[in-house]
């Protein structure tokens, strides 16, 4: 038995998620692992930074990816510290109220035995959106380069390497879309 949360979505048909309210949990593996997560950022704010360099080596030449500043945003998100971990990383932010919001539902779900589940609606939709999210990262990252790098170095400035990434990302968001369309034909 499904039903369809469907208050305010008339003219909505092309949001490329859906929510149902069922009478089972179509996403099991959804509570542990936000469980999980929220344990390791726990302990994370608990203990501290890790004291291990985790960058990639074109980190240190000045080009950041979209995770640079995810542990030290996580660990800021933990503290309570909001403002810190978005300039950090953004993405650190939705990750840990994203956890809560998930436990929050697994307990609902437990309690009342009604489970809100998403589904896709439109795949190349979600696709494009998430690869649309993770250029605009990429983009914020980079424009934060001196921030996230962690020690002092001759690195180009942040600017100048965000001239050269955002036609990567646009190069790779195009083969994005045109495999997607490809994969559509077959």
């Amino acid at each position: 038995m499904s039903d369809r949360v469907t208050a305010g979505t008339e003219g909505r048909r092309w949001l490329p998620l859906q929510v149902h309210l069922e009478g089972h949990d179509r996403h099991r593996w959804a509570g542990p692992l936000a469980a999980v997560g929220l344990t390791s950022g726990a302990l994370l704010a608990a203990l501290g930074l890790p004291p291990v360099d985790l960058h990639s080596p074109l980190h240190h030449a000045g080009v950041m990816d979209p995770l640079c500043g995810g542990t030290r945003g996580l660990h800021a998100a933990m503290l309570g510290d909001f403002g810190a971990a978005w300039r950090y990383n953004p993405l650190s932010l939705f990750l840990v109220l994203g956890a809560a919001g998930v436990l929050l539902r697994e307990v609902v779900g437990r309690v009342r035995g009604r489970w809100l589940n998403l589904r896709v609606r439109h795949r190349r939709a979600a696709v494009a959106t998430g690869v649309v999210l993770l250029v605009a990262l990429e983009a914020n990252q980079q424009a934060h380069a001196d921030l996230l790098r962690s020690g002092p170095g001759s690195a180009p400035s942040a600017w100048l390497l965000l001239s050269i990434t955002l036609p990567l990302a646009a190069a790779v968001v195009l083969l994005v879309l045109r495999l997607i369309r490809r994969a559509g034909r077959t």
